[in-house]
């Protein structure tokens, strides 16, 4: 069993950084194998994914996960069903200042790879912080 969290300081505010993860289609942009992310049924989301599995060619992968968006504490539950009972939590909070914030990510997956959990958090965030970066900048 493994329990994962690590934090990173994103340079746009707290508002803007939650209203970005809380558009679920937002997903591809920051997550760098998935390539759609489609919301119904409430809180189900069916993901695509372009992966490259050891010794497999090259392949695009469906699942199905959930993710729920709370307004109060400005966070992200998600999981995903199967054999690593994987599920984590997003959080946002205020930074030093009004025009940073604070996102911190908890995971919990029944898989022990510890390294290889977090170099992925550490990208999936450091994905975030330039996609919102970018998009805030673009505007």
């Amino acid at each position: 069993m493994g329990d994962y969290d690590t934090s990173i300081t994103v340079a746009v505010p707290a508002a803007t950084l939650f209203s970005y993860l809380a558009d679920v289609e937002n997903l591809p942009t920051y997550m760098p194998r998935l390539t759609s992310a489609k919301p119904h049924d409430g809180d189900r989301v069916t993901v695509t994914a372009h992966i490259e599995p050891p010794g497999e060619p090259e392949q695009d992968v469906k699942s199905e996960a959930w993710i729920r968006v709370l307004e109060e504490g400005k966070s992200l539950e998600w999981g995903a069903p199967g054999r690593h009972d994987y599920h984590g939590r997003l959080h946002v909070s205020a930074g030093d200042d009004e025009n940073h914030s604070r996102l911190s990510v908890e995971l919990h997956t029944e898989r022990v790879e510890g390294a290889q959990v977090d170099d992925g958090l550490a990208e999936a965030l450091q994905g975030i912080k330039s996609a919102v970066e970018a998009a805030v900048a673009g505007r």
